[in-house]
């Protein structure tokens, strides 16, 4: 804990001072009561467990304590909105994300992982989001319009596209569109300015954005192999946080045609007709890819595990390390100790016949 205006801490020399006071206070009353000669009036009034008149006094030496504390305006570190970072929400709508191996599929939890990121996030924070299968599109550009993107993850399934999995070509794009929503912050010419401010500024700026991409399959399709499309986000200096959906055994069942999935597909037949095909995800790529960014990856197996990734993910993203006051702890807190400290007073105090 630290505090704003450390001095005020000076407050707190009033504590010593105020147990000298109530010393010279007891010091006072024990020779009035010496000189009190009526004994049996003395000890009614007196009457009760001497170390219940101490308790009111500790009680408000402690209030006391905690709002001297308070006024110096105490702080602790915490998470805090960083100011215009941008999140690029990718989400993989390829024909597996239907696989009903997460419940109540995998394309469902996914957006209701997705909502509760949006939930949790900062409302200062740029949130996009891209859609991709066999191709990229941009749902929603960056922005602090949370109901926008919301409504955008709700239209998730509907956008047309080829088919496949172009994780390498969604990459690129959400580089490209998180590069566009972070505005330049190096942008004065002049002769002040040198090759090492440009660069150091460049280096802010891509520290403001960050890539949260969620696929539950392999590369099928696309212009870029994955690692390229990573390539991009470190040549950016942008983090991609990766999750992995699904399970080894998630398979998708349905009336497919002869020519759908690979060759040699375990449970085809020839014609159209009920089938089930393999769809695993692919952890060791989205690992790679995050390692390669300074991302992190994570791997959800059912929709429980991928709900705590975004909820983790996002009380973090769109933060940075910074200090958060507590002085109304504190004020409250001596409040409620002077409240209790008058309360006891008036029940243990002695009172006259």
């Amino acid at each position: 804990m630290s505090f704003q205006s450390p001095w005020l801490l000076l407050a707190l020399l009033a504590i010593p001072l105020a147990v000298v006071l109530f010393l010279l206070a007891e010091r006072r009353r024990q020779r009035y009561a010496v000189r009190f000669t009526n004994m049996e009036v003395l000890a009614s009034v007196a009457g009760g467990s001497a170390w219940r008149r101490y308790v009111p006094a500790v009680v408000c030496l402690l209030a006391l304590a905690a709002l001297c504390v308070g006024i110096a305006r105490p702080q602790r570190d915490t998470l805090v909105p960083e100011e215009r970072a941008t999140v690029i929400l990718v989400i993989d709508d390829s024909l597996s994300m239907q696989a009903r191996d997460v419940k109540p599929s995998r394309l469902d939890a996914a957006k209701m992982a997705l909502r509760t990121f949006i939930d949790r996030a900062p409302g200062r924070l740029r949130i996009g989001l891209i859609v991709f299968s066999g191709e990229a599109q941009v749902a929603a550009p960056p922005t602090t319009d949370h109901g926008l993107v919301r409504d955008s993850v709700g239209e998730i399934g509907f956008f047309e596209g080829f088919g496949g999995t172009a994780i390498g070509d969604a990459l690129a794009a959400a580089v490209e569109l998180g590069e566009q929503a972070v505005p330049e912050l190096a942008d004065d010419e002049g002769p002040g300015q040198t090759i090492a401010y440009y660069a150091q500024a460049a280096k802010e700026k891509n520290k403001l954005v960050s890539i949260l991409f969620l696929s539950d399959g392999s590369q099928t399709r696309g212009r870029l192999q994955p690692f390229e499309g990573a390539e991009r986000a470190v040549d950016a200096g942008i983090p991609v946080y990766t999750i992995a959906l699904g399970t080894p055994n998630g398979v998708l069942r349905g009336d497919f045609g002869p020519n759908f999935g690979p060759p040699g597909t375990p449970g085809t037949a020839p014609g159209f007709g009920e089938r089930e095909i393999p769809v695993p995800p692919d952890p060791v790529t989205m690992r790679e890819i995050a390692e390669m960014t300074g991302g992190k990856f994570s791997e959800a197996q059912d929709a429980e595990s991928l709900q705590a990734a975004y909820e983790q993910l996002g009380s973090s993203l769109g933060r940075k390390p910074g200090k958060s006051e507590v002085t109304s702890w504190f004020v409250a807190a001596g409040a409620l100790l002077l409240l209790l400290a008058g309360a006891l007073s008036a029940v243990w105090s002695p009172r006259m016949p």
